[in-house]
């Protein structure tokens, strides 16, 4: 026994040992990375809109025809949309914009379903976008039916994109107490910044067929981390898990919809797209080639799907 409280003791003062070297090692390393963290104007030339007392980040094409808003999913800044905003700009009036806190939209709660749905229709009314149809992809495709409930009247449609609308659990509610401290903040920016990490998780998204997952292509997608406020307002969002509705609140949608999945979708089943699409008692469309990200991966069919079904 003496032996054995010996041993603890040595362990205790090892692991205590550690802590402080492990606590030490991060404080040095977040003082030397605290310049990557910058406020969203440095980062994002622009052009925002003040919304709801908060700059939000937008991206628009075409200057006359019938609007379309386009949302993005989980972490999508507004850039996944260029090739299709650019095609339907051809012939309508489109914009993207980034909700909180992804993209470079500024870092302000609450981030929850209810203030991206306020966040969306103040969007729309301060650009006067009357009877805009509303595609939103995985994430935003809640917040493209909460736009339906909330304001049927004054939507042409919705395109739920990738994205059955449906909420799922949320983290522990231990977890937003647990990730505090320099070290998570250490883990946060190594594995935000690592190439290898973002290609991984690009790859599963754009299915079978993506482009070569060189630096200059995950940039984009792994700049908007380093605005400021970005670790925080995430450790705000894991509390509410997957924001969204039950089945049985898209059976009260009564606005004109559609459903489109990437063929390949491997992030969000089609059973799940197909099953949204009944309760809605709309059409189910699939985006042959496609994975989750069929803005990139099939952004013609994609452009001309939307194009129909604004016209009716």
């Amino acid at each position: 026994m003496p032996r054995l409280r010996r041993w603890s003791k040595k362990v205790g003062r090892l692991l205590l040992e550690l802590a402080v070297v492990v606590t030490i090692a991060s404080l040095v390393y977040n003082a030397a990375t605290a310049a990557r963290i910058e406020p969203v104007t440095e980062l994002y030339a622009g052009p925002f809109v003040s919304v709801d007392g908060k700059l939000v980040a937008y991206r628009r094409w075409g200057r006359s025809g019938s609007p379309i808003v386009l949302l993005g999913g989980f972490v999508e800044p507004t850039q996944v949309w260029q090739a299709v905003g650019k095609r339907l700009g051809a012939t309508h009036r489109v914009f993207a914009l980034d909700l909180p806190p992804f993209g470079y939209s500024q870092r302000k709660g609450p981030y929850t379903l209810r203030s991206w749905i306020a966040l969306v229709h103040d969007f729309d009314v301060r650009f006067g976008l009357r009877r805009a149809v509303i595609v939103g992809h995985s994430l935003g495709a809640a917040v493209a039916v909460g736009e339906a409930l909330a304001h049927p009247d004054e939507l042409g449609g919705i395109v739920l994109l990738d994205g059955d609308a449906i909420a799922a659990g949320g983290a522990p509610s231990w977890l937003p107490d647990f990730v505090v401290g320099p070290w998570f903040t250490s883990i946060y920016r190594i594995a935000t910044g690592s190439d290898w990490i973002f290609r991984r998780a690009l790859r599963d998204a754009y299915g079978p067929h993506h482009p070569r997952l060189t630096h200059s292509v995950l940039r984009p997608w792994e700049q908007p981390f380093k605005v400021e406020g970005t670790l925080a307002a995430f450790k705000s969002m894991a509390r509410y898990g997957i924001q969204g509705y039950r089945l049985a609140d898209l059976r009260r949608v009564r606005v004109r919809s559609l459903v489109v999945w990437g063929q390949d979708d491997n992030v969000d089943s089609v059973g799940a797209g197909r099953a949204s699409a009944r309760a809605l008692g709309v059409p189910f469309r699939v985006l042959p080639g496609a994975g989750h990200l069929s803005m990139l991966g099939a952004p013609g069919p994609l452009a001309r799907v939307v194009a129909e079904f604004d016209r009716g």
